[in-house]
């Protein structure tokens, strides 16, 4: 366990023993190989006269005062877990993440700004993964540059784990699955991607939760993160998700694809203990599983 504290603009950790009492030459490089964060950041820290060594601890300026970058837009954001390194929302459908276009307003990254003006926090938006326009569900931002680099870094070595639900068109054969087929653009349709030989590796598992007379409640994790790849593979299995016209579904009585990021399991950037977020199922896909279940 770490014990910290937060002071203002600073993070102030115990130093490893008191041999670091006073300040040494080369002292700030040996702290380096201490502490959870890459060695090159520290060292920029560093250079920036963001470390000081003091009584028995040692304070990095970590906590800055930050403007957004997008332009704050009220909307009443979902909250699923906050602490002073990171954020977790609860994304509606037919919102981005964040523009695709210099002034596009309506999006997370707006509605995350204006949360954090309305709460006193001078944070830069930082989204470490993203959700398509349609789908609903967790998505984690890191609230300074510390957790941004040890949560990137994560994402990059497939440490945080996300599990969609996802509600597909017809009856699997197979309660329980992996597909591990590359994924790529789609020469004929800009925006749309599919299963080809020179695509990026993609990997994919699946379990059948409950199989309906005509759809299932699938439970996804992804291995690998591409571009519309839950949305990919399992049309590519022969069920394409219930709305997802893109991808073969029928968009009869529910009009985006059938898709919801229901947990988040990542390490904390300062503590390294798993934290485990949950995003409950949004009205519109809850209705559907419960029409789908009566028929």
């Amino acid at each position: 366990m770490i014990n910290w504290a937060r002071h203002g603009e600073w993070l102030a950790l115990p130093l490893p023993n008191e041999q670091w009492k006073p300040l040494k030459p080369g002292a700030v490089e040996q702290l380096a190989v201490c502490l959870p964060v890459p060695r090159k950041y520290f060292l920029r820290l560093a250079s920036q006269g963001c470390i000081r060594v003091e009584d028995q601890s040692v304070r990095l300026k970590i906590f800055p005062q930050e403007k957004p970058v997008f332009k704050p837009e009220a909307y009443p954001l979902d909250v699923l877990f906050e602490d002073e390194f990171t954020l977790v929302v609860n994304k509606p459908a037919g919102m981005s993440v964040h523009p695709s276009e210099a002034g596009q307003g309506g999006t997370l990254a707006s509605a995350v700004a204006h949360y954090y003006e309305t709460t006193g926090q001078a944070c830069g938006i930082r989204h470490i993964h993203r959700l398509d326009q349609d789908t609903t569900g967790a998505v984690l931002y890191a609230k300074n540059e510390w957790a941004h680099v040890l949560l990137d870094e994560a994402m990059r070595e497939n440490r945080i784990d996300r599990q969609y639900v996802a509600i597909a068109e017809g009856r699997f054969i197979a309660k329980r699955g992996t597909i591990d087929e590359p994924i790529g653009r789609d020469r004929h349709h800009a925006g749309k991607r599919r299963v080809t030989l020179n695509g990026d590796q993609a990997v994919t598992h699946y379990r059948v939760v409950q199989q309906m007379k005509s759809a299932a409640l699938v439970e996804v994790e992804l291995e690998t993160g591409r571009t519309h790849q839950i949305r990919v593979h399992l049309s590519y299995l022969g069920h394409p998700l219930v709305g997802d016209t893109l991808y073969g579904g029928s968009s009869r009585g529910f009009h985006r694809q059938a898709l919801h990021g229901e947990r988040l399991l990542f390490p904390h950037p300062l503590t390294g203990d798993e934290v485990v977020v949950h995003a409950p199922y949004p009205s519109d896909f809850k209705k559907l599983l419960d029409q789908l279940s009566e028929k």
